[in-house]
């Protein structure tokens, strides 16, 4: 029998026919139904629920509470936060039958979702999206958006690694404080990274935080 290279806690239940990459954990009280293909590297935490036939990408984090219905699709390095809900059919009735009526819901690469957070179904979460803890999504966001309120808002633009850009220099460029990336807005609603293609890797002297978020944020204050 071939080795597992993955980690599986005793008192989770795995379905069969279950696809499970390389280096991945799954943790205490979580179910992955059959059918559901779970890229590498990913931490699913405890309590988590992966519906029938979800794709979940490579190194995506999903916290403790979470439940991943069978239509939403997770692209890799995704966030999802503790006990952030996603649904998959807009005016559920229990008397009325839709299993093959699931509205599909697009997390795209980057995106994180803050605790508490309400994801309602059809939309697409842009790559590097931030939405804020207790947020509610009803409509699909851009790329770098920060989401905040009920129904959620643009609050501003997040960096790939999670800071604002608040200030933007003489020739329109935003920089990231903590890792010097520059982005720049191509319309009202299109931020692009200058430095690194969105759908690239960031290298590894990049892939670390060095500082809390604290300092950064004091040190912007100070601008």
């Amino acid at each position: 029998m071939a080795k597992k290279n993955y980690c599986i806690n005793k008192y989770a239940v795995v379905d069969e026919n279950v696809e499970i990459g390389e280096g991945t954990k799954i943790w205490h009280f979580t179910h992955v139904q059959s059918g559901a293909m779970i890229g590498k590297n990913c931490i699913l935490g405890q309590n988590v629920n992966i519906g029938k036939d979800v794709r979940i990408g490579n190194n995506v984090k999903i916290q403790n509470n979470v439940s991943v219905y069978t239509g939403v699709e997770v692209e890799d390095d995704v966030f999802l936060g503790p006990s952030c809900v996603l649904t998959n059919v807009t005016n559920p009735r229990s008397q009325v039958v839709r299993r093959n009526l699931y509205e599909k819901t697009l997390i795209r690469r980057g995106a994180t979702i803050g605790a508490n957070a309400t994801i309602v179904c059809g939309v697409e979460l842009g790559r590097y999206c931030f939405i804020g803890a207790g947020a509610v999504v009803t409509k699909s966001v851009p790329d770098y958006a920060l989401m905040i309120g009920n129904p959620a808002r643009r609050k501003g633009w997040m960096s790939r690694h999670g800071h604002p850009l608040n200030k933007p220099d003489e020739k329109g460029i935003f920089i990231c404080p903590e890792s010097g990336l520059r982005y720049r807005l191509h319309n009202e609603n299109e931020l692009r990274c200058l430095d690194i293609d969105e759908d690239n890797p960031l290298p590894d002297e990049l892939a670390g935080g060095k500082s809390k978020y604290g300092v950064f944020r004091k040190e912007s204050k100070n601008l």
